[in-house]
Order: C-alpha cells, then structure tokens, then sequence
C-alpha cells in the first residue's frame, strides 16, 4: 500500500527547519571552500616571499661578486703596470726605434708573411746592429689595419710580430732571450684607415731596441 504525504499535512515549522537545515549546509560548504582557497592563497604567498628572498639574496651575492672581481680587476691591473716597469728597467735604455713598413717592406692584407722586401729591411736593420756591437734587446710590435676585428687584427699583430722574430733568430742567430714580441692590432694606426695608402701604412712591424 502506498503512502502519499501531502506537503500541505506537514506543519509549517518542520518545513521551515528543512529549508534551513538546506541552507546551512550550502553555507557550510561556501565557508569550507571559502578556506580552502585562503589556505591556497596562503600557500601562494608565502612561496612568492620566499622566491623573491632568494633572488635578494642572489642579487647581493652577485653585487658582492661584481665588487670583488672591481677589486681584483684594480688589483691586477696595479700588478700590470709593475711588471711593465720592471721589463722596462730590464731592457734598459732606449736606444732608436727601426719600423719596417717602406714601399717595398710591406705586409699584404690579412697576412703575415714576410716578403722579399721585409726580409730585406730586416737584413739592413741586422746589420746596423753589429755596426753599433751593443748588447740589445729587442721589443717586436706588430700592428694592423682597422678592416676585421679587434680579436683578429690583435692575433695577426702577433702573428707578424712573431714571423719577424722567427726569422732574426734562424738568419742571423739573434738569441731569444733578447726578443720579445708584442701586439697592439689596429690601436695604433700611423695612416688613414679610410684610404688604401694609410692602410697599407699601418700594416707594418716596429722594433724598438733597448741597450
């Protein structure tokens, strides 16, 4: 047998307590949702804090860092200029400066080989040493033209630098501890790099020659 129970028989107060009992429990829920995003909030928050108290720190330690590599970057440098001293007082007097760089001594573009006419100049300059019969010592400076790069015009420096070195040492038995080779790559330009005359000009080899 089937029971039907009309609304209408129930008391209105007990209708009332269910509708409310309804709406608490939906309150309840919004409350406990409500907390459980402020938990995730919270949780948001303090891992910021915390990522952005690590990258303060990171920060100071690469201002420490920075300031450290100022002081040892001033210190080698103070070093540096001692030692240059120090070579200098080594070499000696200076006695006259020889470039190699006439019309016909002259470095191709982008080489450092040494032509007829370079060893030629080299020859001469060899022989105005004997004539003089001093003890020397020979500081090389290669230099280039401003076309390539600063990495690259500071290695070719060196590289005709060197080739002149090579070449004293095995044709006329310069010893090499009375040699030294330097670079200055495209630093020190004694011609107009805009022109082809001044760049030919600064593709030379200077020695200067210490007592």
């Amino acid at each position: 047998m089937r029971i039907c129970i009309k609304t209408a028989l129930i008391p209105a107060g007990v209708v009332a307590l269910l509708a409310l009992g309804t709406a608490c429990a939906t309150k309840q829920m919004v409350i406990e949702q409500v907390a459980a995003l402020d938990k995730k909030v919270n949780g948001v928050e303090a891992s910021v804090e915390e990522n952005q108290k690590r990258l303060q720190d990171h920060d100071e330690r690469l201002t420490s860092i920075g300031t450290l590599v100022g002081q040892y970057d001033a210190q080698f440098k103070a070093v540096d200029g001692k030692l240059d001293e120090v070579r200098k007082a080594a070499q000696g007097k200076l006695l006259y400066q020889e470039t190699i760089r006439n019309k016909d001594a002259r470095f191709k573009f982008d080489s450092a080989e040494l032509s007829l006419g370079i060893k030629t100049a080299l020859d001469g300059f060899v022989q105005k040493l004997i004539a003089e019969n001093k003890g020397i010592f020979l500081e090389i400076q290669g230099h280039t033209d401003s076309t390539g790069s600063e990495e690259w015009n500071l290695l070719l420096g060196k590289k005709r630098a060197e080739a002149v070195l090579e070449y004293l040492y095995k044709q006329h038995h310069i010893p090499l501890h009375r040699m030294q080779v330097i670079s200055f790559g495209s630093s020190n330009p004694v011609g107009d790099n805009k022109k082809a005359e001044g760049r030919a000009l600064n593709r030379r080899v200077e020695v200067l020659v210490y007592e």
